[in-house]
């Protein structure tokens, strides 16, 4: 890591959330390949134009950016995590790919005609800084997408969530009241506009993820936000039971597993 992204990391949630990230690498590919309707949905709807700069940002394994270089953009990403930033790398070898935080992105301004945020930016310090940072290098009228979990009824997936949360390191303190949940209508679209940001498109996105099996079920589901990392080896096998008890009425016949997740979508534009 470079002495810029070093210090960006310190001052923002890189150095807390990347090596978390990073920890099994392989196995949250294994769930980001997964994302792809998600991604192709995106696209139909902002559009995407060979010789487009596209920034991913929290780019992940760079599934994302395989898609934009499969469709002539001149992909960019940036990860908190050096292991998915490697991973991205291979995955794209053409990709510029870099490591470092969400709130100090190394790039110019008005530099980009497309810039993502896949399940991400919520991990940031601060949501609206981050938001001003990707308005910021974004060039006038292009997209910034915003993904965030959807509603809790309708995401199959917050079961696992909540076995989960008591592990995941707490917020930053704060006086201010709770925030609302960034899934209800109005609450992203306003935290975009206090980032400089013009909201024009919101929608909610359904698609599923599947899974073989219940090892494979419960070896995944610990790998995001080094969950694995964050219970310990003593906790492991225990937590990826509790996983794969609470994700028992999504076993089809066949010993498969599916789970159908709701994603809520912004689609601005930077000013």
């Amino acid at each position: 890591m470079t002495a810029t992204a070093l210090e960006a990391g310190n001052r923002g949630s890189a150095g807390r959330w990347g090596p978390l990230w990073g920890a099994r690498a392989d196995d949250w590919a294994r769930s980001e390949e997964q994302h792809l309707p998600a991604y192709e949905e995106t696209i139909r709807r902002v559009g995407m134009r060979p010789g487009q700069r596209v920034l991913d940002i929290g780019c992940g394994a760079g599934v994302f950016l395989q898609l934009a270089a499969e469709r002539g953009a001149e992909p960019f990403g940036i990860d908190a995590s050096e292991s998915l930033a490697a991973l991205a790398r291979r995955r794209v070898p053409d990709a510029d790919v870099r490591v470092g935080d969400m709130q100090f992105l190394p790039y110019g301004d008005d530099r980009f005609d497309l810039v993502t945020g896949f399940t991400s930016f919520f991990f940031a310090e601060d949501l609206v800084p981050a938001l001003r940072e990707a308005g910021r290098v974004a060039v006038s009228g292009a997209p910034v997408v915003i993904q965030v979990w959807g509603r809790p009824e309708r995401c199959d997936l917050e079961a696992m969530k909540q076995i989960a949360r008591p592990f995941l390191p707490a917020p930053p303190p704060s006086d201010e009241p709770d925030p609302p949940p960034l899934w209800k209508p109005g609450v992203l679209e306003e935290i975009a506009t206090a980032a400089g940001l013009t909201p024009s498109d919101a929608f909610d996105f359904s698609f599923a993820y599947e899974y073989p099996d219940a090892e494979t079920l419960g070896r995944l589901l610990v790998a995001p936000a080094g969950l694995a990392t964050l219970v310990g080896p003593e906790h492991e096998e225990a937590v990826r039971a509790q996983i794969v008890d609470a994700l028992a009425p999504h076993r089809t016949a066949q010993g498969t597993y599916r789970l159908e997740n709701e994603y809520r979508f912004l689609v601005a534009t930077a000013r």
